[in-house]
């Protein structure tokens, strides 16, 4: 039973990936998925974004996949309109591996609720 569960995972990582591939003519990797979370969460039409924007909405893109779980909640807007998260409820203690694992679940979740996957 749980090796069906993880197989529907997978099918649902590489479904979302193929989105990436037909989308931007790459592979995307975990940190490229966040990134344009990130963007589709923050909503502005901005072209270019310097580095540490870059990583800023990918911890948006982070906070917002993992609210699903009640690990983030959205407290508003700052200054310049970027989402204001709070951590909420503690993250488990993972290695890597698991990290990535968790995120992905949380990313799946994300395309679902989102319908769009």
């Amino acid at each position: 039973m749980n090796e069906l569960k993880e197989e529907t995972v997978k099918e649902k990582w590489f479904k979302i990936r193929e989105l990436f591939e037909k989308k931007f003519d790459k592979t995307p990797d975990l940190s490229a998925i966040l990134y344009v979370i990130g963007l589709r969460e923050l909503g502005k039409p901005q072209i270019e974004f310097k580095k540490e924007e870059k990583v800023k909405l990918m911890h948006i893109a982070t906070c917002r996949v993992l609210s699903t779980s009640g690990h983030y909640e959205l407290k508003g807007v700052d200054s310049t309109d970027w989402p204001v998260w709070e951590l909420k409820e503690k993250l488990p203690n993972q290695d890597l591996l698991e990290q990535e694992m968790y995120l992905r679940h949380h990313i799946i979740n994300y395309f679902e609720e989102e319908e769009l996957i």
